[in-house]
């Protein structure tokens, strides 16, 4: 899956890609939103985390990731 957060005073979105299903990342923002002091954490397909605070989530979008071919075709 892939995690677009969007963070308040920021220009720019946190992109994490991940292996959790939609729902098991839908729960995890639905939690870390009810404490407003209180953290986002998503581990990416790598194992790294990303850690945002609660506050600064403008949105997040989940959706699945683009698997988009890099080469070249022939024509034909």
């Amino acid at each position: 899956m892939e995690i677009k957060i969007g963070v308040t005073d920021s220009g720019r979105e946190l992109v994490v890609t991940s292996s959790s299903q939609p729902d098991e990342i839908e729960a995890l923002v639905n939690e870390s939103l009810k404490n407003p002091n209180g953290t986002l954490v998503l581990v990416d397909d790598k194992g790294r985390r990303v850690i945002v605070p609660s506050a600064r989530i403008s949105y997040v979008d989940i959706a699945p990731a683009d698997n988009r071919r890099v080469g070249f075709g022939s024509i034909g």
